[in-house]
């Protein structure tokens, strides 16, 4: 949206009413050019570099569109390590996630107004060209309505507004007669049956054939939707009738949203995480700006901005007034009880709030932008991606990243707030981390474990249809465009509509004089033309003087945010007593426990055991302190029993044509060598061994000596496996699942335990993968005999894999220069170069949790973590043995818990519609020529 403001129109002064939202949030902001003009000392980027990476971003656009056009469409999502279309109902369900997948070429729609602000005109009018041939809206499957309504309703929106702006323009898109728009009008229709509640709030789920409550819909069944599902409407569906006229479209999201707003907590003023659609009961009593929540106050920002409406304005300011009052503890933003929003609802934070310091920014409230985008950046910095979700203290708790967008949108709305060259530094920062560790030859990965660098088979819609806009957008000047950007606003899915229905076809009445509203004094509800010196200070050092005290906050600081209570410290009450901090040698807990009904009991076997009664507090307020700490208490019990596990490691294939690019998640052995101590792993080429389970001698130790022995799961312990492997010469070990079609996607990893005997004498790294996992390799071996594997604790970047290979290459040249030398000498001689890690000192093959052992951690109940102690194919229940790291460690994450929620995908075997390995790889010589070429620019 645009972020200038209004011509002609002087701070403090009040414009015409249909401008009035532009002007809002338009927030007088100073462009970026005259920004840096003001300071020519910030370090501003070159034009030649900032045209340099928006051609960089546009060459990453072009990898991920052909390949999903090459190998996927017209299925809805690519799937880039097998190289193949995800359709749904051909592969292992994910769960909630495939609910976005209508069999409606998701991607393709998703990205249809991406290609023009890409200046990809003529490959737009084309996929224009198929949507309106190709794709079926009928389809007897059930949806999500919040994906379907962002994504597709959007895309068709999205699309058809672009249409018509180009067909205007001239040039191309002549023929376009709206056909966008008629598909968005019968989607909408398809979608309106999930309105048919008492309350107004939409099922989550429609099936577009049959509806919702048809015998059979499959679905109509569900009680409780998310409050940003029911919330996230208004700007399509309002679209949709500005743009043809009908308004039931936007009565319906309106009633939606009106039925929210009236069941807020009063007191607070939040919403909860999820509501039931039929009696308004909040179900899930908890809020944040994060997932379940966070584009509801998008929404009623960005409805203001388009429909003109006072009521929504009014609306999202006092949520946020409530969100700066509880939820917000710079830089953290952390969830409340609705009820009593003084607590914390938890102690961890989801990817998904990065959007929000860019609605700060439309909202012109840029100092606690600047501050949590920085959080979140160091915490990038750390991991190279934002994980789904992080601790307090900035430890790992989710470890997956599915190439979210979020924190791309707010660096671009920061940067055209305070032009300010750090921004530009960051999305530079962005770009090399997609194509260090996401990038592969068929697209780009999402990450299965940040930890580890380990890929999973996704690469979701939205990647295409937001990242590179946004990234794009970044880098490039006005005259780089081919239409005003600034006529447009985004919708959550950055899709593009134009500002222009606010005037038309206004069907609806403006202003809800039935609903009273909270008054606050609040200066930023004025609708005025800020004054700009009040956002940007005359000191041009503005935005770096607020990030410069956060600039080692997860290294180094690790702080928890300081508490409401905490901040007044010698002028009232002390802070409740948290779990992390409590002590049970210190007389002052010990009393603090009394008060809150806690009492302590010391067990025989050193352990600590608390009970609460809240009868014996010494008021409700300290009861309630007391629940919550009893709550602290069980969850960090939990945690630290996880830490006592073992984390999850890399398979990394490093030979040709892959070069580092695939990398598998693998899970750990309790015995042999601790690959998280040695850091270079072990790397050497892969071999079958015979017998193929491992279980008694290998009859074939010539192909296996030292090599990585590749076996299969079954028949005898993990340990007896490993022995055979190392008497053969093996520098390492792989199982692979015998379960046909498991995959580290749909099952929880675990650690390979021994069999109950010393293991001290396997000194060799064993790792196990799943079936799909386990065939990847195998296909690589089938299309190329020598295929080099990494086993380490994390992925290694590539530039050092690229600069190993080099390193072997001038060896392999200097040994066949000496005619004298014998080829077995030179074999011999590389072998041991890639086992020469294997073969350090392990003292002892324990397994043991990374990091210093806590001392809460040792007297808390803990179990040992769950494992696989024999060989049973048909065990359930495996842990998830990955385990948090220490806090305050400075560089490189440690790993610890991952709580995945993940696809899954079917067995790994090339699919028969996709082309041959030798063909997909001969179309890949080019694109890593490119990659190589861009690493050695990089260099």
């Amino acid at each position: 949206m645009a972020l200038s403001a209004a011509p002609g129109c002087r701070a403090g002064e009040r414009g015409p009413r249909w401008r009035r939202p532009w002007k809002l949030l338009a927030l007088g902001l100073l462009s970026a050019s005259s920004v840096l003009a003001a300071a020519p000392g910030a370090g501003a980027m070159s034009r030649e570099e900032k045209r340099r990476l928006g051609n960089q971003v546009l060459e990453m656009f072009d990898h991920a569109y052909s390949n999903y056009m090459e190998h996927a469409y017209p299925a809805d999502e690519l799937m880039p390590l097998t190289c193949r279309g995800r359709v749904r109902g051909q592969e292992p369900s994910r769960g909630d996630v495939d609910d976005a997948l209508g069999k409606f070429s998701l991607t393709l729609i998703d990205t249809l107004d991406t290609l023009v602000v890409l200046n990809k005109t003529k490959e737009f009018e084309e996929a224009v060209k198929k949507v309106i041939k190709d794709v079926n809206l009928d389809n007897d499957i059930v949806v999500s309505v919040f994906e379907t309504n962002i994504r597709v309703l959007g895309g068709l929106l999205g699309g058809h507004s672009v249409a018509i702006m180009l067909k205007e323009k001239g040039e191309y898109m002549q023929w376009y007669n709206g056909e966008l728009l008629h598909m968005a009008k019968e989607l909408g229709y398809k979608l309106l049956p999930a309105f048919n509640t008492t309350s107004g709030l939409p099922y989550p789920r429609v099936n577009l054939k049959f509806g919702v409550r048809h015998p059979e819909a499959r679905t109509g069944t569900e009680t409780d939707t998310c409050t940003a599902c029911a919330g996230t409407l208004i700007l399509e569906f309002a679209a949709l009738s500005r743009f043809t006229g009908t308004s039931i479209f936007e009565e319906y999201a309106r009633k939606a949203l009106d039925f929210i707003w009236e069941k807020r907590q009063r007191s607070s003023n939040l919403v909860g995480v999820t509501i039931n659609i039929h009696t308004g009961d909040w179900v899930r009593k908890d809020s944040g700006v994060g997932a379940g929540i966070d584009s509801y106050y998008e929404y009623l920002l960005k409805a203001y901005v388009l429909l003109g409406d006072d009521s929504f304005l009014e609306r999202f300011n006092t949520h946020y007034d409530a969100i700066m009052r509880y939820i917000s503890q710079p830089p953290l933003l952390l969830d409340v009880h609705i009820h009593k929003p003084m607590l914390n609802a938890r102690t961890w934070m989801d990817s998904l709030l990065a959007f929000f310091p860019g609605l700060q920014v439309l909202k012109g409230d840029i100092r606690p932008a600047i501050e949590t985008h920085e959080m979140l950046y160091q915490v990038i910095k750390k991991h190279n991606f934002l994980p789904e979700a992080f601790t307090t203290d900035f430890r790992v708790h989710w470890a997956q990243h599915p190439l979210r967008p979020e924190f791309a949108e707010s660096t671009y709305f920061l940067y055209k707030a305070t032009g300010d060259p750090y921004y530009l530094e960051v999305g530079k920062t962005l770009i090399e981390n997609l194509n260090k560790y996401a990038r592969v030859p068929c697209g780009f990965a999402a990450m299965k474990d940040v930890r580890t660098g380990s890929h999973e088979d996704r690469m979701d819609s939205f990647f295409l249809a937001e990242m590179f806009k946004y990234l794009y957008l970044l880098f490039a000047d006005k005259e780089d465009m081919i239409f005003d950007i600034e006529d447009y606003i985004f919708t959550t899915e950055a899709h593009l509509l134009p500002l222009w229905l606010s005037t038309t076809n206004q069907t609806i009445s403006k202003k809800n004089t039935s609903t009273e509203y909270t008054e606050l004094d609040d200066s930023n509800f004025d609708w005025t033309c800020p004054n700009t010196q009040i956002l940007f200070p005359n000191d041009p050092m503005f935005a770096q003087s607020i990030r410069e005290p956060l600039k080692n906050v997860v290294d180094k600081s690790c702080p928890r945010g300081i508490s409401r209570a905490e901040e007044s410290l010698g002028s009232g009450p002390k802070p409740p007593l948290r779990a992390r901090d409590f002590m049970a040698s210190n007389p002052e807990h010990l009393e603090i426990l009394k008060k809150m009904g806690v009492s302590l009991i010391h067990l025989k076997d050193g352990r600590v055991q608390l009970v609460q009664h809240a009868v014996q507090a010494a008021s409700s307020l300290d009861a309630e302190d007391g629940l919550r700490f009893m709550q602290e208490m069980i969850e960090l019990s939990s945690q630290q029993q996880k830490e006592q596990q073992l984390p999850p490691r890399a398979v990394q294939i490093v030979s040709h044509p892959f070069f580092g690019r695939v990398v598998l998640t693998a899970g750990p052995a309790q015995f042999g060598m601790d690959l998280s101590k040695h850091k270079a792993g072990t790397r050497g080429f892969v071999a079958t061994i015979k017998p193929y389970n491992g279980c008694s001698e290998i009859t074939n130790p010539e192909a296996v000596k030292e090599k990585i022995a590749l076996m299969q799961r079954g028949q005898c312990m993990f340990a007896e496996k490993a022995r055979n492997i190392q008497k053969a010469g093996a520098i390492g070990g792989i199982v692979i699942d015998d379960n046909e079609g498991s995959s580290s996607d749909t099952a929880p990893l675990f650690q390979m335990a021994g069999d109950g005997k010393n293991t001290d004498d396997i000194t060799i790294p064993m790792l196990f993968l799943f079936n799909k996992e386990g065939n990847i390799i195998l296909d690589a071996i089938r299309e190329y005999e020598a295929v080099e594997v990494l086993l380490s604790d994390k992925a290694k970047d590539r530039a050092t894999i690229f600069k190993d290979l080099e390193m072997e290459n001038m060896d392999q040249k200097s040994s066949e220069s000496d005619a004298h030398k014998p080829n077995s000498e030179e074999a011999s001689s590389d072998s041991q170069d890639a086992g020469a890690v294997a073969e350090e000192p392990e003292g002892g093959g324990e397994s043991s949790a990374v990091g210093d052992p806590d001392p809460l951690s040792a007297a808390s109940t803990a179990s040992a973590s769950v494992s696989m102690a024999q060989e049973d194919p048909h065990t359930s229940g495996s842990a998830d043995a990955s385990a948090p790291e220490p806090a305050c460690t400075p560089g490189d994450s440690q790993p610890q818990e991952q709580n995945t929620q993940t696809e899954a995908t079917s067995k790994a075997h090339w699919d028969s519609k996709v082309q041959p390995m030798e063909s997909i790889l001969a179309d890949w010589n080019e694109d890593i020529e490119a990659f190589e070429m861009m690493e050695k620019d990089e260099l």
